[in-house]
C-alpha cells in the first residue's frame, strides 16, 4: 500500500487563533470570515425553501386573507361616512331631520367595532400560523445538520449553524409577526382608498395617486440599497456568535495560553463590523423616510389646495374634500410603517437565504436508495464469532483540498481479530478509521463488511455493526447512565451496569454522589477525562459492535486506567473485528496483528512479538517506548 502523509487539515480559522502562539497586536490580526466562506446558495431556493413553509398552511392563510379584507373594508369606510355626515346628515339635522346624521353615527361606531374584532381574529390566526412555520423551520435546521457528513462539519464552524438556527429564525420571525401584517394593511388600504378617491371625485383622486409615481422611485431605491446592506449585516451577525462561540469553547487555551487580549481585538474587529452594517441599515430608512414623508407632504398641500379651489367653485363638496383629506393622511400615513416592513423584508430575505443554503446542502456520505442486508456472522461450530470481515480494495481518498491522503490500496482485516495501526502523526491512521467508519467514503474502490460495500449499507445498520471510540469521548448532559445507555437505547439498567463492570468503569462511578444517576453536566465536566474515555467505552460495549474502532481511545488515561481497560478488552474484543490506533505502544500489546504506517505506507506487518524481535520501525518504537518507561 503506498499513501502520502495527511496534510496539515487547520483551517484559516484554526491558523487565526494560534492557539498556543503568543499574542499579537490587533492591527496584525487578519479580517474576520468574508461572506465568500458562507454555504453557496442554489439558484431558486429560498423561493423553493418558502414554498414549502407556507404550502401545509394555505387554508389557515387563505381564512386570514378574508379576514383583513372584511377588517380593511370596514376600518376604512370612516371617512367616507364622515364626508356622508358632513354633506348629507348634518344638512338633514338642520331640517329637523336628525335620521341620516343618527344612521351615520350608527353605522361609524358599527364598523369601527367590527374592524376591531376582525383585527383580533386576524392576529390570532396569522399568530398560530407563523409560531407553527418557525417551529417547523427550527426543526428542518436541526434534523439536516445532524444529517450532514462530517467533512461539512469540520468545514463550517458551528457558530454558522447556530446562527442559522437562532440569528436568522429571528429575522424570519420579526417578518412574519409584524412585518406581513403591516404589508398586508398597506396594500389593502392603498388599494380601498385608490378606489374611493376615484368614487368620490375623479378629478383630485388623479392627482392623489400619481404620487405613486416618486414614492415608487423612492421604495425601489431603498430596496436596492437596503438589500446589500443586510446581506452583510447577516453574514457580521453570524461572525459574531461564530467568534463568540469558539471563544467559549475554548475558554481553556485561551486562559492558558494568555489569549484574552488578542480575542478582544479580533472581537473588536466583527463586533465593529456589525455595528457598521447595522448603522448603515438604519441610515437608509432615515433616508427612505425622509424623502417619502416630504413627497408626500407635497401632495398633500397640493391636493388640499386644488380641493379649496373646487370647493369655492362649487364643483367640490365641502365633505368630500374633508374625506379626501382624511384619506390622503390614511393613505401616506403608513409611509413609515412600509419603511419597517422593507426593514423586516430585507433583513429576513437575506436570513432565508443564508438559511436555504444550509438546508439545500445535501451530505455527501448519502444513504443507499435499495439497502443490502447483511448476512449472518460466519464461523466454526460452537465459537462465538460476532466479528465481520473488513476488506480494502483499490480504496483510496483525497480530502477537498484536492491532495490525495491514502492513494489506491488492498486491506484485509479478518473477522474476529484485533489489529492495531500505529505510526507517526500524519500518517493516514486516522483517515483509515474515519473511512472504516464511513464517516467519509472513499473517492475510489471500496471498503466491504462481510462482502457488503459500506455504501450499500442502511446507515442504521452501519451504525449498529460499526462503533468507534475517539479521544474525545463526548459526554452529553444527563446522568451516567443515560450517557452508557446511548450505545442501546433499549438496554436495561442491570445491562448498563454490567457493561460499567465488565470495562472497569463500575467502582468509580458508583463512588459519585449518585452513582448512575449522577448528572456528568455539560460536556461530562463533572468527571476527568479519563472517567469519560471509560464511560465512552462502557457505550461502545453495550452497543455490542461487530467492528470496534478505537482511535486514540486511550490516550485520556492513566497508567492504573489503561491497565484496567487493557484488561477488560482482552474479554471484550473477544470474538470481535477490532481497529486500534495508537501512540501507546502499550496497547498494542492486546492485538493479533500490528501494521506500521509510515508517511503513508504501510512498512511492517506482523503480530507483536514478531515485530519487537525484529529490527524495523516498530522495534525502535517499542524500544524507546521501554526506554520512557525507565
Amino acid at each position: 500500500m503506498t499513501t502520502t502523509v495527511e496534510p496539515d487539515r487547520r483551517t484559516a480559522k484554526d491558523v487565526r487563533d494560534g492557539a498556543g502562539a503568543e499574542p499579537v497586536p490587533a492591527e496584525e490580526l487578519p479580517p474576520p470570515p468574508a461572506d465568500e466562506e458562507d454555504i453557496p446558495v442554489p439558484p431558486g431556493a429560498p423561493r423553493a425553501l418558502l414554498r414549502a413553509l407556507l404550502g401545509p398552511h394555505r387554508a389557515r392563510i387563505a381564512v386570514a386573507t378574508a379576514v383583513i379584507l372584511l377588517q380593511q373594508a370596514a376600518l376604512q369606510s370612516g371617512p367616507l361616512l364622515v364626508a356622508i355626515a358632513m354633506d348629507r346628515g348634518i344638512p338633514a339635522l338642520r331640517e329637523h331631520d336628525a335620521g341620516p346624521l343618527i344612521a351615520v353615527i350608527s353605522a361609524y361606531l358599527s364598523f369601527a367595532l367590527l374592524s376591531t374584532v376582525l383585527q383580533w381574529a386576524f392576529i390570532k390566526i396569522s399568530a398560530r400560523i407563523n409560531q407553527d412555520i418557525l417551529l417547523e423551520l427550527r426543526g428542518r435546521i436541526f434534523r439536516h445538520a445532524q444529517r450532514l457528513s462530517l467533512d461539512f462539519h469540520e468545514r463550517y464552524t458551528s457558530g454558522r449553524i447556530i446562527s442559522r438556527a437562532t440569528s436568522d429564525v429571528d429575522a424570519l420571525r420579526e417578518l412574519l409577526s409584524e412585518g406581513l401584517q403591516e404589508l398586508l394593511t398597506v396594500f389593502l388600504s392603498v388599494c380601498y382608498i385608490s378606489v374611493l378617491l376615484l368614487v368620490m371625485d375623479w378629478r383630485l383622486g388623479l392627482v392623489s395617486l400619481a404620487s405613486f409615481v416618486p414614492l415608487f422611485l423612492i421604495a425601489r431605491s431603498f430596496r436596492s440599497r437596503s438589500r446589500r446592506v443586510y446581506r452583510r449585516s447577516r453574514t457580521s451577525a453570524a461572525s459574531l456568535i461564530v467568534r463568540f462561540t469558539e471563544t467559549m469553547n475554548g475558554i481553556r487555551p485561551v486562559q492558558a495560553f494568555r489569549r484574552e487580549q488578542a480575542n478582544d481585538a479580533a472581537f473588536d474587529v466583527v463586533n465593529r463590523q456589525s455595528a457598521t452594517a447595522t448603522a448603515d441599515g438604519l441610515l437608509e430608512i432615515a433616508r427612505y423616510v425622509g424623502l417619502s414623508r416630504t413627497t408626500a407632504n407635497v401632495w398633500i398641500t397640493g391636493v388640499v389646495l386644488l380641493g379649496a379651489f373646487l370647493v369655492t367653485d362649487g364643483t367640490v363638496e365641502l365633505g368630500v374634500l374633508t374625506g379626501f383629506v382624511l384619506y390622503l393622511r390614511r393613505l401616506f400615513d403608513p409611509i413609515d410603517h412600509l419603511a419597517m416592513f422593507l426593514n423586516s423584508y430585507q433583513s429576513a430575505a437575506a436570513a432565508l437565504e443564508k438559511i436555504a443554503g444550509l438546508l439545500a446542502h445535501e451530505p455527501t456520505v448519502v444513504e443507499p436508495a435499495e439497502p443490502a442486508e447483511l448476512p449472518e456472522p460466519r464461523g466454526a461450530a460452537g465459537e462465538r464469532v460476532v466479528g465481520r470481515e473488513v476488506r480494502f480494495e483499490k480504496a483510496r481518498f483525497g480530502y477537498r483540498t484536492g491532495k490525495e491522503v491514502l492513494p489506491a490500496f488492498d486491506l484485509v482485516l479478518p473477522a474476529g481479530r484485533t489489529v492495531a495501526v500505529v505510526g507517526a502523526t500524519g500518517a493516514g491512521k486516522s483517515t483509515v478509521a474515519k473511512l472504516l467508519a464511513r464517516f467519509y467514503d472513499p473517492t475510489g474502490g471500496r471498503i466491504t463488511l462481510d462482502g457488503v460495500d459500506l455504501r450499500d449499507l442502511a446507515t442504521a445498520d452501519l451504525r449498529r455493526g460499526v462503533v468507534m471510540v475517539t479521544q474525545e469521548s463526548f459526554l452529553f448532559s444527563g446522568t451516567v447512565a443515560e450517557n452508557i445507555a446511548i450505545g442501546r437505547p433499549g438496554a436495561t439498567r442491570e445491562e448498563v451496569e454490567q457493561a460499567a463492570r465488565d470495562i472497569g468503569a463500575y467502582e468509580f462511578i458508583a463512588a459519585l454522589p449518585d452513582g448512575f444517576d449522577t448528572d456528568v453536566r455539560k460536556r461530562g465536566g463533572r468527571i476527568s477525562a479519563g472517567q469519560r474515555q471509560l464511560v465512552a467505552f462502557a457505550r461502545a460495549l453495550l452497543a455490542d459492535p461487530a467492528v470496534l474502532i478505537l482511535d486514540e481511545a486511550t490516550s485520556s488515561l492513566d497508567v492504573p486506567g489503561e491497565q484496567a481497560v487493557q484488561r477488560a478488552m482482552r474479554t471484550v474484543l473477544a470474538g470481535r473485528t477490532a481497529v486500534i490506533i495508537a501512540h501507546r505502544l502499550s496497547t498494542v500489546e492486546i492485538a493479533d496483528r500490528v501494521l506500521v504506517m509510515d508517511q503513508g505506507r504501510i512498512v511492517e506487518d506482523g503480530t507483536p512479538e514478531e515485530l519487537i524481535g525484529g529490527a524495523g520501525r516498530f522495534a525502535e518504537l517499542h524500544r524507546a517506548w521501554r526506554d520512557s518507561l525507565v
